[in-house]
């Protein structure tokens, strides 16, 4: 609940400019230094907290009802929370859910991850939306003892997200099998009997549901870490080839992954399916480049238009970087883009089942208008093989 002013603050969230925001600490104590953004959604904070995307960033979430569902560990994304901190309007109440195994303040900090409540997030979004993504220290301390300007500092000595390769902090270790299908009322995740189609997933920072929705679509998913090479990945002898999301800056990310993928275009002629930072890899080895966006796309409400159809698609997106639509060469038509500010949403090759999209089709708790990407790569993969 917000702080009333007898109460002394027990966190800080330092700006690089300067700006200072006090409040109610929760999750573990001391400190951590990020990019700081924003997310729209109204649901799904654990599964933005384990999302890999969020390398590296600190996420101040817009919806002031954040915690009272609690955490269980169905809706993690990954093992353990992958985004810096978290910035909320009001201290999360007590979990009130039937599928609650524990209360968000004591996940975050049995996983050393720092939040802070009572904070005025509309003015906070004001500022990130105006300056762009600012550089940020958030600070918890129980006994409220902060050094503002040291803070201030580390804030202001962070390095940011530019030229930053974090796909290899956040990629599996070795290869494993994925055969999980999405979660369904009564039963809960399933398994996949019948695959059909045997893909090769390059885990960039993969998320769970994307595996999930693979294997919903009739895949038999073996997943590669980023390093792998287009020899390692044709070793498999996949049917199609699906390039995962992850955090960081594309170009330098690009540096080995987009070798592999045009290894892959030239001496195959598999389907290739990319979400997000996927979708970025794959405009890079097609020829077309990446910019960093001021403050990026962070929510579960974004419009995307499909320009081939006129079709309208609620989407979840998370991401600071973006393709340049402008710089698609030749043969690579732009498919989808963002009703907010025009920016690239999606590609494909026009001659060969060579497709990607900026937003997150797998997004689980939704939306889920895109679901059928998914069913156009198994489709995609099908028809090769008739």
């Amino acid at each position: 609940m917000p702080h009333s002013d007898h109460n002394k603050p027990t966190a800080c969230l330092v700006l690089a400019n300067g700006t200072v925001f006090m409040g109610r600490g929760f999750g573990a104590t001391g400190e951590t230094v990020a990019e700081l953004c924003f997310n729209t959604a109204m649901t799904g904070y654990q599964e933005i907290m384990t999302d890999p995307s969020y390398a590296g960033q600190i996420v101040t979430f817009t919806f002031p009802h954040i915690g009272n569902v609690g955490v269980t560990p169905e809706d993690d994304e990954t093992a353990d929370p992958v985004a810096e901190g978290m910035v909320v309007r009001w201290n999360p109440t007590d979990a009130s859910n039937w599928r609650a195994s524990g209360e968000l303040s004591d996940w975050l900090a049995n996983h050393g991850r720092i939040a802070i409540g009572g904070v005025d997030t509309r003015r906070l979004t004001r500022a990130i939306r105006a300056q762009g993504a600012p550089h940020a220290a958030l600070a918890h301390d129980p006994d409220g003892n902060f050094d503002i300007e040291a803070l201030i500092a580390k804030a202001r000595g962070f390095a940011g997200l530019v030229g930053m390769d974090l796909a290899k902090s956040v990629t599996c270790a070795q290869s494993y099998r994925w055969n999980e299908t999405r979660w369904a009322w009564p039963d809960g995740f399933g398994t996949q009997p019948e695959a059909r189609h045997k893909v090769v997933a390059i885990d960039y920072g993969a998320k769970r549901n994307i595996l999930r929705c693979l294997a919903s679509a009739g895949c038999d998913v073996t997943v590669l870490p980023a390093s792998a090479t287009a020899e390692e990945v044709l070793a498999h002898g996949p049917d199609g080839v699906f390039l995962s999301n992850g955090p960081g800056d594309p170009e330098a990310t690009g540096a080995y992954a987009v070798p592999m993928i045009q290894g892959v275009m030239g001496q195959s002629d598999v389907p290739i399916f990319g979400v997000c930072l996927g979708h970025q890899m794959l405009a890079l080895a097609l020829g077309g480049k990446t910019v960093k966006m001021n403050h990026g796309h962070h929510g579960a409400n974004h419009p995307v238009k499909d320009m081939e159809t006129g079709k309208v698609e609620i989407t979840s997106m998370n991401h600071g970087f973006a393709v340049d639509g402008d710089s698609l060469p030749d043969g690579v038509m732009q498919t989808h883009v963002s009703l907010f500010d025009g920016s690239n949403c999606g590609i494909r090759m026009t001659e060969r089942p060579i497709f990607s999209v900026q937003y997150h089709p797998e997004a689980s708790p939704g939306p889920q208008d895109s679901f059928y990407l998914f069913e156009r790569f198994a489709a995609s993969m099908q028809d090769r093989s008739a």
